[in-house]
């Protein structure tokens, strides 16, 4: 059962305790509220203001769990207050590790921290679950696709597009390497997982993927140097470094140019164009 007042509270406190800059939120002037509004609050949760203030006044419908998981999210929540934030709406908490979607404070922090530098949080599988806006001026918003397509492994064996920022060159290179991650990630969650899900819609769809699937590669790394074709500034050099979170598997990419270079006189005009529209 759902515990109103309880749920309300613990909203109040986490919102009081924020402030703007912690979320990645400009302060703006003559503020006076203790901690976030609720507006901001109702911003970073993707919901409305009314919905949210109709949660911490103890009114309205229960909240479902998606709105729950929006509100953990916006809030920067550690995981187990997550967890405990679904227990007060009457929800059994997500699973945590490789399925979870729950990105963790730590690197929600650092990410608000990177305006100008192309950056995304990704789960094991490839899936986009946090850009910055540069992330989104380089290689388009990847945080919208559904379903299995929300992989990149996924949508680079059934759907051309996704090929279309790498040079031509690195194509056959890049299926090795994702069908090899994939056969990891597989091995590690075991059968009926998400992985295993997604290995076994490929093997029905991809015959470039059963192909590679046959030669059983592991062990595959991608370089630290990562070629990008982008189709208004063009072809950009990027050395790539990774955060892992251990414990929900979770990599934040960053992307940088060498500084004087090419790519990154091209980097700073993609900043300035904004994010296009891409393929």
């Amino acid at each position: 059962m759902i515990d109103r007042a309880g749920l309300a509270e613990f909203l109040r406190h986490r919102r009081e305790s924020l402030q703007p800059e912690d979320v990645g939120l400009p302060r703006g002037r003559r503020r006076r509220t203790a901690g976030l509004r609720r507006e901001e609050v109702a911003v970073l949760c993707h919901m409305s203001t009314d919905y949210y203030a109709r949660i911490e006044r103890e009114r309205g419908p229960q909240p479902s769990e998606q709105m729950i998981a929006s509100i953990a999210q916006g809030l920067h929540l550690s995981l187990d207050e997550r967890d405990h934030l679904f227990r007060l709406a009457g929800h059994r908490p997500p699973a945590r590790g490789g399925t979870s979607e729950h990105v963790s404070p730590g690197l929600l922090r650092i990410l608000d921290r990177l305006v100008d530098t192309p950056a995304e949080v990704v789960t094991e599988l490839g899936e986009t679950l946090r850009q910055t806006p540069l992330g989104v001026a380089l290689t388009g918003d990847t945080t919208g696709y559904a379903g299995p397509a929300r992989s990149l492994g996924y949508r680079w064996f059934t759907d051309p597009a996704a090929r279309e920022l790498r040079p031509p060159e690195e194509h056959a290179s890049y299926s090795r390497l994702y069908a090899s991650g994939l056969r990891e990630i597989v091995a590690a969650r075991g059968p009926g997982s998400r992985a295993a899900q997604l290995a076994d819609l490929l093997l029905e769809r991809s015959e470039e993927f059963r192909d590679l699937w046959q030669l059983h590669e592991v062990g595959l790394r991608p370089g630290d140097v990562k070629r990008v074709v982008h189709p208004e500034v063009g072809l950009l050099e990027l050395s790539c470094q990774t955060l892992i979170d251990p414990d929900q598997g979770h990599h934040l990419l960053v992307y940088t140019a060498a500084p004087g270079s090419e790519s990154h006189e091209r980097l700073q005009l993609l900043a300035v164009l904004g994010a296009p529209t891409l393929t």
